[in-house]
This record gives C-alpha cells, sequence and structure tokens, in this order.
C-alpha cells in the first residue's frame, strides 16, 4: 500500500539556470542509498513542508543532467519535485536488522526501503529521472517509521547528503541547520593542469573497466569474501589512542585503522609478502583547505582518494599510524591538492567519455579507508528522536574499511545510554580467515590491547 508525493520547492527557485559539473563529480552509475529507523511517528505533512522549504534552498536538488555537444556536464536547476514514496507495513513486527550501521548488502539488501534513483537515466537528456528520490515506510505492528534516500553521486558525496538530510531535519524541528546557505558552484579544472606523474598515485582511475566487469568483479567479492561488523567502544578508542605517543598528533581514526592493519598483518599475513598489508588509499575531505577550491559549505565531491606510502614497519602501531597521519598531511597541501585534483579530474572526464567506471577494488598489499567516522548521521538526521535514531547503509567490499559512528541500541523496550564516542569498522575478508581475524580481535578487547606494541 504505497503512494507517491510530488514535492516540490516552496517557493520558485532558480529556475533554468545551470551548475557545470567538474570531472570530479562524474561518478557515473553511483549513488548513495542510505536508510534511518525512527522508534515512532514522521508527521508527513510536517515532513513534506520541511522538505519543499529545504528544496528552496537547494534548487541544485531539483534539477536534472545534462550533457552539450562538447561534452560539459550540468545540473539544469529547473524546479522539477521529488518523489517521496510512502508505505505502510503490515507484515513486520517490528524493524528486522540489529543495530549494526552495515546490513550485508548480499545476504539482507536494503532495497525494500529505498525508491531508488536510476542512474542509467541520468546524463540522457531524453529522460527526466530525479537526482534525489525518498521513501517513508511505516511498520504499522510497531509504530516505527523508516526514512530511505537514494542520492546521485553527482550531486556530491556523502558530507553533501548529509547536509541535505539535517536540513529537512532541522527544519522540521525548527531549528538552524548545520549549513545554512549551501554553495553549488565548483572549482573547475582545465586539461592542461593535469599533471601525468600523479597517476601512479591513481590506481583506481588507471585501472577503470566497463559496468560489467565491475558488476562481475564485485559480486565475486561478495561471494568469495564475508562481512566484519567490528564494534568498538569510546573507551576502548581511547585505550588504542593511549598506546601511541602523543608527540606524532596522531589522532584517534589513525590509530584506529592502524589497529585494523596491525591485526590483520599479525593474524593473517605474517610473514606473507602476497597479502600484508604495507599501504592505505584513503578518501579525505579537503573541503577548507582552500576557499578557492571547496570552502566548508561546498555542495559537492569533494572527496580525493590519497594514497600513502609504504609503511616502514608493518607489525607496528606506530609505524603505520604515523604513515596514515603523513599522507593525510600531505594532502592538506594546497600547491599539492590543486595538482591532484587537476590530474584526477581529467581521468575521470576521460573515464566518462569511455564508458568506463573506477575500480575501486582490492589491490594486493593495501586497504581502502572510506569513513564517515566524523559524520553523526544518527545524530544530525534524527527528526528530534533524540539518541533514537539508528542509521543504516549496505555494501562492503574486500578489505574495504568503511568506519561509522555507533548507532543507538534498543535493548527490549529500552533504550541503552549511547556510545557517542564509539565506531563500527565495516570491511570484507577471506573466508577462511574471519574466525582467526575476529578472535584476534576479541582477545585484545578482552585483555585491554595489553599485548598491542607500538
Amino acid at each position: 500500500m504505497a503512494t507517491t508525493l510530488n514535492i516540490y520547492p516552496s517557493v520558485p527557485t532558480a529556475c533554468g539556470s545551470r551548475i557545470e559539473l567538474a570531472g570530479l563529480d562524474l561518478w557515473r552509475m553511483a549513488r548513495i542509498d542510505n536508510v534511518f529507523v525512527y522508534p515512532s511517528v514522521i508527521e508527513v505533512d510536517r515532513f513534506q513542508k520541511a522538505l519543499a522549504d529545504t528544496l528552496c534552498q537547494w534548487p541544485f536538488v531539483v534539477g536534472r543532467s545534462r550533457i552539450d555537444s562538447n561534452e560539459r556536464y550540468f545540473i539544469e536547476m529547473c524546479d522539477k519535485p521529488i518523489p517521496v514514496t510512502v508505505n505502510k507495513n503490515y507484515n513486520l513486527v517490528k524493524w528486522p536488522f540489529n543495530s549494526n550501521v552495515i546490513v550485508d548488502f548480499y545476504e539482507n539488501p536494503l532495497s525494500t526501503y529505498l525508491d531508488e534513483v536510476q542512474v542509467s537515466k541520468l546524463f540522457v537528456n531524453t529522460e527526466d529521472e530525479p537526482l534525489v528520490r525518498l521513501k517513508l515506510t511505516e511498520i504499522v505492528q510497531s509504530n516505527e517509521w523508516v526514512l530511505g534516500i537514494s542520492w546521485a553521486h553527482e550531486l556530491g558525496d556523502a558530507a553533501s547528503c548529509l547536509s541535505f538530510l539535517n536540513t529537512i531535519s532541522c527544519l522540521y524541528q525548527h531549528k538552524e541547520p548545520l549549513i545554512p546557505v549551501p554553495l553549488f558552484e565548483r572549482c573547475l579544472w582545465k586539461e592542461n593542469e593535469a599533471d601525468p606523474s600523479f597517476l601512479p598515485l591513481m590506481k583506481h582511475f588507471r585501472d577503470a573497466k566497463t559496468f560489467d566487469e565491475m558488476w562481475k568483479k564485485f559480486m565475486v567479492d561478495q561471494e568469495a569474501y564475508d562481512q566484519v561488523n567490528l564494534c568498538f567502544s569510546g573507551a576502548q578508542l581511547k585505550q588504542l589512542h593511549d598506546l601511541a605517543p602523543q608527540n606524532y598528533q596522531l589522532t584517534i581514526h589513525d590509530v584506529l585503522i592502524a589497529y585494523i592493519i596491525l591485526t590483520l598483518n599479525t593474524s593473517c599475513y605474517y610473514d606473507d609478502d602476497r597479502h600484508r598489508v604495507l599501504r592505505t588509499n584513503t578518501s579525505i575531505n579537503y573541503r577548507g583547505v582552500s576557499d578557492r577550491i571547496a570552502p566548508k559549505s561546498l555542495i559537492a565531491n569533494a572527496v580525493l582518494m590519497m594514497l600513502s606510502e609504504n609503511v616502514e614497519d608493518p607489525y607496528s602501531l606506530l609505524s603505520i599510524a604515523k604513515t596514515i597521519r603523513q599522507s593525510i598531511v600531505k594532502s592538506r597541501d594546497e600547491t599539492f591538492l590543486q595538482r591532484w585534483l587537476a590530474t584526477a579530474d581529467d581521468a575521470m572526464r576521460k573515464m566518462m567519455h569511455n564508458d568506463y567506471l573506477a575500480d575501486l577494488g582490492f589491490v594486493p598489499n593495501e586497504i581502502i579507508v572510506n569513513s564517515n567516522f566524523r559524520y553523526d548521521w544518527a545524530n544530525l538526521v534524527d527528526f528530534g528522536h533524540t539518541d533514537q535514531c539508528r542509521f543504516h547503509t549496505g555494501w562492503s567490499g574486500a578489505f574495504y574499511l568503511r568506519i561509522f559512528r555507533l548507532n543507538p541500541i534498543l535493548n527490549g523496550d529500552t533504550w541503552l545510554p549511547r556510545d557517542q564516542d564509539g565506531a563500527e569498522v565495516v570491511f570484507r575478508i577471506e573466508k577462511h580467515l574471519k574466525e582467526k581475524f575476529m578472535n584476534a580481535i576479541k582477545r585484545d578487547m578482552e585483555d585491554n590491547f595489553a599485548r598491542i606494541k607500538n
């Protein structure tokens, strides 16, 4: 039993104007699909009003993808509606998943709670596909409500999607959003600014593949590797951080990633030159490094993939964490950033021209880090359900670390106090090594990480 509401901006916006996209925005066939679960009602009329008011500030979102004869890509702001599907589910007794942020895509897809953007229709001028689709599901027996968002990646990265949702949530509560004035104009790069010497750092672009090749590779990974969900309390993260000397200015996040790599290297790949993790390839938000390139309120894909140097000692927590931190510091240099982005921008335009996709799959001796630890999704999109909103997303990849804040936990009918500082780490590992790895983590937690040496 579902109905679809078409929500327009509450007043007309910048209808007819265009925002040209950078090559860095051209994540073809990609979208962000997220789900939020609330313990009681989301008022549909109030939600519609908050969304309509949000769209007045976000005319970019009510646009359509366009491409001109010179292969320049745009979002044309045309005040087209955002579809909101409202559904009643009478079959479920309650929300069927636990508090883990990432639901295993291979076993339990979240698609039931999503109205998915048809990404294959984007940048086809004859199509009229929305860039965002929303779905509200009422689980009637438990009175829980579920909000699903499907967001075309051309609009922006996870930070952009979160800012949009935060604005709806805040206006629903008559509060001020985190970004009251979003900025949509991108920094555009010229082909002659690209630096070919940077291409070895960009294996995911250099090894781009067709959609069919990437889908086949994705499904092989889903079948050959098992998902690992690791939950660390805030106290445990502090214990880990305290193991690293403070004079190196390492963050909790640096040390957490280093600990995962250290555990893989010592418990699974000791003296294994083929599999030992030596490098990280980290997604880094570069907003705020330079206002000319990406101001803090920019709505775009403001993320680079930063490949680290080889770690000096793959069995040392400190050595691994220092290598991670050095790569992040390097990415904050404005001159380096300009050259990297211009090169990546050119590479992505060429991928788009050739109908290729970036290959973000497993590379021997490397691990990808794509972290949302800085973003408290559940808190920032809670629609007033403080510490009672759960955030979920799908997809995990082989040696592709995804890191999130912990969800609140419902124990029977009681909400436990939320651990605001904890983290969930998710990736896929070889099936035959999963138990060995998990046992090593469990032992360390029970021993308060006493066996970890710098």
